[in-house]
């Protein structure tokens, strides 16, 4: 009997142990710790997406994508979440394993706040503007919301930090005029009287952020490649259901220490404005409008393919 019991308990610790000893680390990079971006990625571990896929996320933060991107390609990272595109689309150009596995983010999500005093578009010139990076998207976004809005580039001057965090840090002090934000950074700024000068969304039709891999790595673990495309697509499910609406206020929360009300105004927005990507397909028509931008830049040659971006059964690309 005293046998038969060792057994069972044996057989039972065994059970337990099995789920947590078949989860597969993955390293993944994000830029800061607390945008509504990443919003996707922070459900799929409070809500144990990740786990139940078999999946232990180990989530690194980095203060520019660019960083990201770089621990991403020298195989230091496995894969990225709300990374913006086009780093990985420069590295990749570069010859760099890596590739774009999914888009998160379909549209702009930003704001451009500007100080009280400065009330329209026009009243930035001769300003300080923060944006993300010289290279980075936000800076394309900026200049292309500004120039249709009658404000050429070089008619302001730009400072640069990669997270929105340290951005709205910088408006809040008075460091800069005006900065580049997302929600609900962007809700936090304006209820403290800070002013709107535009949507980006409005004024510029690309996506901003996705998931992007090290092809050396994702090609040896294909199984979690594809696990990872269906944790994001539960999860953004997940955050379209109103229902849901409350406790995805609290997830943010928890990371983002900014007031409920505001957390609550980033949902209705990214989620009435139906910003995360539902499906796990990526656009190849709105990748390339990103590719174009960047030709135009003088950043890849004119004859640069957008397919070289997507990896190969596992990338679900659609027209």
């Amino acid at each position: 009997m005293k046998c038969l019991v060792l057994a069972v308990g044996c057989l039972v610790l065994a059970a337990i142990a099995t789920p947590a000893a078949a989860q597969q680390t993955v390293i993944m990079g994000s830029v800061g710790s607390s945008s509504a971006n990443s919003w996707p990625t922070y459900v799929a571990i409070e809500k144990g997406f990740f786990a139940e896929a078999g999946i232990k996320p180990d989530v690194v933060h980095a203060q520019s994508n660019a960083a990201v991107v770089q621990q991403l390609a020298a195989g230091s990272l496995h894969m990225t979440n709300n990374s913006g595109l086009v780093d990985p689309i420069r590295a990749t150009e570069k010859g760099a394993p890596v590739a774009i596995l999914r888009v998160e983010v379909q549209l702009p999500p930003y704001a451009l706040m500007a100080k009280a005093a400065i009330r329209n578009p026009a009243g930035i010139k001769g300003k300080l503007i923060s944006v993300g990076g010289a290279k980075d998207i936000t800076r394309i976004y900026v200049e292309q919301m500004l120039d249709r809005l009658g404000v050429k580039p070089g008619e302001y001057d730009l400072a640069y930090a990669g997270a929105t965090s340290a951005r709205f840090a910088a408006l809040s002090s008075g460091a800069v005029d005006a900065a580049i934000l997302t929600p609900p950074f962007n809700f936090n700024a304006q209820s403290a009287g800070f002013i709107n000068l535009g949507n980006i969304n409005d004024h510029v039709d690309m996506p901003f952020a996705g998931i992007a891999v090290n092809t050396k790595w994702a090609e040896a673990n294909k199984e979690t490649v594809g696990k990872i495309i269906g944790v994001y697509n539960r999860s953004i499910a997940w955050l379209y259901q109103p229902e849901n609406r409350a406790e995805a206020v609290v997830i943010l929360n928890k990371v983002s220490k900014l007031k409920t009300e505001d957390v609550e105004q980033a949902y209705d927005y990214l989620i009435g404005g139906r910003f995360f990507e539902p499906t796990g397909k990526v656009s190849k028509t709105l990748i390339g409008k990103l590719n174009d931008a960047l030709k135009t830049l003088g950043d890849l040659p004119k004859d640069f393919p957008v397919d070289r971006l997507f990896l190969a059964g596992a990338t679900q690309v659609a027209e």
